[in-house]
Formats: structure tokens, sequence, C-alpha cells
């Protein structure tokens, strides 16, 4: 069957467009082509900085023969309906329809429409100019004279050339020849634009790709990421140093050379002095260029525990689950080298020196505005005398630096959101909930207080003003700067955390308190002013906040009731929301976390640790046993109940006549005070143990005695004690909500 190469050639696309771009190619011409009536075996994208290539093997070659049969309207049918169907059917008269019966309905109008098989190469051109013109780019040009026409071609930047190739293995390719605005596709394409500019002529997919490389072109972004991170391991290891590696940064240098070439250059020693982070993001975002630091000097790895909940819940599983979550180490480098790694898109004569020299003074350049940045956000601010009623207001000292800062945000009246006030307010609201939460997470109210007031101050430093990304980053090493208790200076870096699933959870008391209340006052906030997520749409990341805390409960054992703190029983179904995407992506089941969670839980922890127990209970025998007797007795009650049927409020010892329903009765008791006593002790394990042995009761319960007796009296009684069973099971889990 044969295969169809496309590429389409322009100048520079955007790095960050260039994945889903190729991937939008692929979705669109494929989509197409079955539309179409075609078929293929599999398809594959390609991308450089210049070009777009499709790969698609096993297409067939052409389209099948298409026949359709469409009723119309009865033969007596008034004019306007026999035209409307002339029309849709594509027919020219009335007589070219043919006349079915019906023997209800009558005689009515039949188009037999017949349509012919086309080749594939047909189908391509008449699809290709379409998918070109209207490509979903996020941002697009016009260029050149055919640009003042109406309706020319846009294209991310000036598409150059076009390759449309079609054939068999081994067979000779043929070209299909479409055209879109004076550009006609060929079988020439242009290697690298300094080292091989000349044509190439190609002819499928294998001789394309051999002949781009012999032209300085790696095809494949995945393997010019791994021609990138291996060369720069290598030429940091031979100058004794270890590369600190950036997926991000490798995707999107890998998007802008198509020969890679790695180099070393430096920057003088003197600015080392500059935080790490502000090094790396300097370089990163000025050079596109990766830093190295000596080898073993990066920072020591920051362990993450898991609370028990947590951890045990996927540990008791009986079947494979995702793996947990663990706390990622802190992104800090360490100390970092004088040397910094540089990819070229050009193979130079003279060793890369003119390229490593121009990058190099582009990178101290930028590090000298750093180090300045770095230098005035330690030193005073110059309108300090108009910051005293702020720095009284959050008990501020303004001999310190970042004290002057969360003075100057607060005296600025920095709008945190139109509703809900200045970032200064926030603070304000942030500091009383926070004190309120250290009661319970048991941090030292003191230095909570501290943290609050410092934490959104670096907001208002030129650090973070150059590098947003650096918030919390900057005020914690600002806060170390000018003496900070390291409880306080952790917290005003890890109150952000988590930002996602798999950030890391703050540890420490201080930091956990601080994050909480950062989170739950935007939480609160937002939903004080109806500014809710909206099916995909979250634009104040309140998922990721909820999230967040649902992490922190979790993973760090805090008991917190939700709903007393926020006052908000809709806030509350959102924070059930969360927890329960990630209980799932633990690997608890649906239906479990169902069985116990209910509209007024508000104790998360407990939650889990509910979930977590009735999981490694449920699949044991003693578990099967208690799921098996509880749904039959609970099913039958709640069958009663909606007939109607009455149920004594209480069960009469006196109205037990048989044998069965008296030792139920007494086991019922029994183990009903043992499993309150054990979820008293939250031993929720112990507790559905001492349930379990309700079954053998259960069982002979339904065995010797029928319930729906004819005396009315006993039959309400024998259901007052089906409910016992399900008030007793009722305190572990809803066992009605489980499956099997």
């Amino acid at each position: 069957m044969p295969d169809l190469l496309l590429e389409l050639r322009s100048e520079e696309i955007p790095a960050r467009m260039q994945r889903k771009a190729a991937g939008d190619l692929k979705k669109l011409v494929t989509d197409a082509l079955i539309e179409a009536g075609l078929s293929y075996e599999g398809a594959r994208e390609y991308w450089t900085p210049r070009r777009l290539t499709l790969d698609i093997r096993g297409l067939t070659a052409r389209s099948a023969d298409v026949r359709e049969e469409r009723k119309g309207p009865r033969t007596d049918a008034n004019e306007k309906a026999i035209e409307g169907f002339l029309r849709g059917a594509g027919l020219s008269s009335i007589s070219e329809a043919q006349v079915q019966s019906d023997p209800k309905k009558g005689d009515f109008y039949v188009a037999v429409i017949s349509k012919p098989g086309r080749a594939a190469e047909e189908i391509v051109a008449a699809v290709m100019p379409d998918i070109v013109r209207n490509f979903p780019w996020p941002k697009s040009m016009r260029w050149g004279k055919a640009s003042a026409k109406p309706g020319s071609l846009r294209w991310v930047r000036p598409l150059q050339s076009i390759v449309c190739t079609f054939g068999t293995e081994h067979e000779e390719t043929a070209v299909i020849p479409f055209e879109i605005d004076g550009i006609v596709a060929s079988n020439v394409t242009y290697g690298h634009r300094f080292h091989a500019p000349d044509a190439i002529t190609v002819k499928r997919f294998e001789d394309y790709v051999s002949s781009l490389e012999k032209a300085y072109v790696v095809l494949d972004a995945e393997r010019r990421k791994d021609i990138i991170l291996h060369d720069a391991r290598d030429v940091a290891f031979a100058n004794g140093l270890e590369l600190v590696e950036d997926e991000g940064l490798l995707e999107e240098v890998s998007g802008l050379v198509e020969w890679p070439q790695v180099l070393m250059g430096s920057f003088e020693e003197d600015y080392l002095s500059i935080p790490s982070e502000i090094i790396r993001l300097t370089i990163k975002t000025n050079q596109k260029c990766f830093v190295t630091r000596p080898q073993g000097s990066h920072l020591p790895l920051e362990g993450g525990g898991r609370s028990e909940a947590a951890g045990d819940l996927a540990s008791q599983q009986n079947h494979p689950t995702p793996a947990l979550r663990a706390d990622p180490p802190p992104q800090g480098e360490g100390a970092l080298s004088n040397r910094f790694i540089l990819i070229a898109n050009i193979q130079a004569t003279d060793g890369g020196k003119e390229i490593i020299h121009g990058n190099g003074k582009v990178v101290r350049a930028r590090l000298s505005d750093a180090l300045h940045f770095w230098k005035r956000d330690q030193g005073d601010l110059p309108d300090l005398e108009t910051l005293e009623a702020s720095a009284a207001k959050f008990g501020l000292d303004l001999k310190k630096p970042l004290d002057q800062r969360m003075a100057k945000l607060d005296a600025l009246d920095v709008t945190f959101h139109a509703k809900l006030g200045s970032q200064g307010e926030r603070v304000a609201r942030i500091r009383a909930l926070a004190a309120d939460l250290a009661k319970i997470t048991g941090a030292d109210a003191a230095l909570v207080d501290r943290a609050v007031v410092l934490a959104k101050a670096d907001l208002r430093t030129e650090a973070v003003g150059e590098f947003p990304e650096l918030q919390g980053v900057m005020g914690r090493k600002y806060a170390s700067l000018q003496g900070e208790n390291a409880s306080v200076a952790t917290a005003i870096e890890d109150h952000y955390k988590p930002q996602g699933p798999s950030d890391r959870v703050p540890e420490d008391k201080v930091a956990i308190t601080v994050a909480l209340a950062d989170k739950l006052d935007t939480l609160i906030g937002f939903w004080a002013i109806d500014e809710k997520p909206t099916g995909s749409k979250d634009p104040y990341a309140l998922r990721r906040a909820a999230l967040g805390v649902v992490r922190i409960l979790l993973e760090r054992g805090v008991r917190l009731p939700l709903l007393a703190t926020t006052r908000d029983a809709d806030l509350l179904a959102f924070f059930h929301d969360r927890l329960k995407v990630y209980l799932r992506d633990l690997g608890a089941r649906h239906d479990l976390i169902d069985a116990v969670l209910t509209l007024e839980t508000d104790d998360l922890l407990m939650v889990a640790r509910r979930v977590e127990a009735l999981t490694a209970f449920i699949t044991s025998e003693d578990g099967k046993n208690l799921l098996a007797g509880t749904k039959r007795a609970t099913q039958l009650l709640a069958a009663e109940e909606k007939k109607g049927t009455v149920v004594a409020d209480g069960v009469s010892e006196a109205l037990l006549k048989l044998d069965a329903e008296k030792n139920l009765f007494a086991a019922v008791k029994s183990a009903s005070a043992e499993a309150s006593d054990a979820i008293t002790k939250e031993d929720f394990r112990s507790a559905m143990a001492a349930l379990s042995k309700l079954r053998v009761s259960v069982d002979r319960f339904f065995e010797d005695v029928l319930v729906n007796d004819e005396d009315a009296a006993i039959r309400a009684n024998r259901l007052a004690l089906l409910r016992l069973i399900r008030e007793a099971t009722g305190t572990v889990a809803d066992f009605s909500k489980i499956a099997g």
C-alpha cells in the first residue's frame, strides 16, 4: 500500500508552537482522509524550527464506491416538497428518481445516489489547501505582494515550500501537485539554511530523513533533545561539572535548532554571589542556556513524608495502583559554577569561539542587572516616612528591608482582586485565619503571625518584579538575610505549596499553617463573590488551591473542620470533589469513597483513614461476609420502607419469638458497642472486625425467620431489628453503596 510524505517548510516557527502544530497537522490530515473514505496503517508527525512533517504509512490507493438511497416525499406531495427533495439529492428532475411502494404509506420517491471512489492523490490534493489555509495557529501573518489581496494565505511565518509525495515502497513515487497562493507542492525541500542551502529532491520518508541528515537537519525532535542532553552532560563532565537539567528548557532549545551544537561559555565568578535561582532564570530566560554546578555540589535531596492514611491506602490494594506521589526535592541547584551550556544551530569553523563570546557578553550584562536587583532589594527604600502607618498596622520593623517591602505593598494599596480588596487587606485576612489554624496545627502562634505578614513582601522586590516565578523563593532568602527565624523563612517560600499534584507539601508546622490560611482565604473569598470554576474554566486556579488543602491535610495529618472554617456547604462539596480525585489517583475505589463520604463530612483526614480501613477490610473474608449479610438486611428493609410498611421505633425483646432473632439482637448490641468503642479510638479496622461477627447471626436469621410475619407488630419489630444492623454498620460506612 502507498505511503504519503508531507512537509510544510517555512521561516522559523516559535518553539512553543511546534509540537502542537505538528499534532494538529496529523489530526487534520488523517481526519480528512478518513472522512473522504480512505484508511491508513499508521501516521507520525515530526517538527523542526522550519518545518512540519507528516509520514502516513499504508494509505489506501482509492476510496470505495458508495451507493446511497435517499427517501423522498410521497408521489402526491406538493411541488415545494418535491423541489426540496431534488435539491437535497442533487437531481435535476423528478424523472431521475425511482418510485417505491409502501403498503401503509403509499408510493414515494427514492433517489439512488452513486458516488464513484476517488484516487488518494485526488483526495489529498482536494483537502490540503483548506487544511493549510485554515490551520489553527495561535498567531499568524500575511507576507509579500499577495498579502494585499483578500483571502490571501496566513501562516505562522512565511510559508516557503511544500513537499507532497505518494507511492509504494518499491515503486517510483509521484508528486501530488496542489497549489496554495502560488506555492506548488513538489518533491523538493531544503536543508540547513547556512550549511546546506541547496535544493534536495526526495522520494519517500526514509530518503527524506537521510537527505536532511546529510544537509545538517535532525528531523526528530526527541532525537535532538537526546543529542542536546547527552552532549551537554558530557561537556559539563569533561570540565569537572554537572549539568543542571531542565526539561522545559530542553524542550524549548530543541525547537530552536535543526543541527544542535553544544558549547560552553563562562562569566565572572563575582556573579556567583547572586542566588543560584536568579542566575539560572537570568541565563535561561534571556539566553536559553543551561547552568552547571561543581560535581557533587547540589543540595541533598529532601525526603517527604506521607500520612499513614495516604500511604497505607495504596499498599492495601489487591490490584495494581498508581504509584504514591513522593514529595520531590526542592528545586535549588546548590552552589553553581560560572560556566553555562549554550546550544548553537551552526557548526562553527572556529570551534564556536565567536558564538560563545557573543552569548557571554549578553549573559554578563543580564547578570549585572540581576546583581543590581539583588543588592537593591537588601537596601532601604527611599520613602520610609510614608510607610509608618502600614508598618504599625502589621507590626513591621522599618529597619529591615523585607518589612519595608511589605509596608510598601500595603501603602500602595496594590489590588488583589477588585471585589476582594488589596493585597494588604488580604494579608490581614490571612493573618486572622492563620491565628485560628495555629491552634489546630500546633504551630507557634508568634512565628505564624510573623511569617504571614512577610509572606507577600517579596512581591515588591525588584528580583520578583523581573522574575515573578521567584516569589516565595526570594522572600525566604531575604528573610534569612535579615535574621528571621528559620521556620518563618521556610514558610514564606512554602506557603505557595503545593502548586500541583507533583509539587512537594510543606512540612514545617508554621509553613503548613500559613499555606492552609493562604489557600483557604483564596477559596472562601472567591466563593463569597461567586467566582467559582465552571466547566474547564478556572482562571483563579481554585481547583489547584483546594487540592493543595486536601494534600496538606492528608499528607501532614491535620484534622481541620472545614465546614466550621469556611462556613460554606457548597465549598465543602468542592473539597469533596477534589478529595475524590486525590483518593482515586491513589487507587481507592470510587464506591468505597462514596460509602464513607456524606454531605456533612468535613474532616477529610478521617475520610481518608476510613477509606484506607475499608479498602483493607472489604477484600478480606470477614469483609466479604459482612458486606453480603449487611446488604441482604438493608435491601429488604429499604424495600419495605419504600412500600410504607410500618417499622417499629425500637426493638421490643418481648416480641422476639425465635432463637435466631434473639441471637441476632444480642449480636447486634454486642457488635455495636464494640464497634462504637473502636470508632471512639479512631480504630476503624477493629470497628469493622467487630461488625463482621454479625454475619453468622444474620445468615441464621434469614434462614429461620420470616421477616414479613402476618402479625403486624412482629413484622414491625423484625424490621426494626434490620434497621439496627443498618445503623450499626452505618457508623463505619454506607454498605449499600459498595459494589459486590
